[in-house]
């Protein structure tokens, strides 16, 4: 199931989608039907590598589906933002 955790979204980058969507081969189309967004809107959250201009109920709805497929997100904590797979 989904995990509550994910209210925070002002940490997601474009570079954190981009990885999180390599790590579980997704291409943005998947990604879009995951999240319930259009491709327009997965393309225009990855163009920045920080902060997306997205709002938050599309940033949250990405975060959401790519947590749903595995991926954790790592904040900023001396060594820089990514992802990687839940253990």
């Amino acid at each position: 199931m989904i995990n509550s955790k994910s209210d925070d979204v002002s940490e997601i980058t474009g570079a954190q989608i981009r990885a999180a969507r390599a790590l579980i081969r997704w291409n943005a189309k998947e990604l879009a039907k995951a999240a319930g967004i259009g491709v327009a809107t997965v393309s225009r959250a990855e163009i920045e590598d920080g902060t997306t201009s997205l709002t938050n109920a599309n940033l949250k709805a990405i975060r959401l589906a790519l947590e749903a497929a595995g991926i954790e997100f790592l904040p900023e904590n001396g060594g820089g933002v990514g992802v990687r797979f839940k253990k």
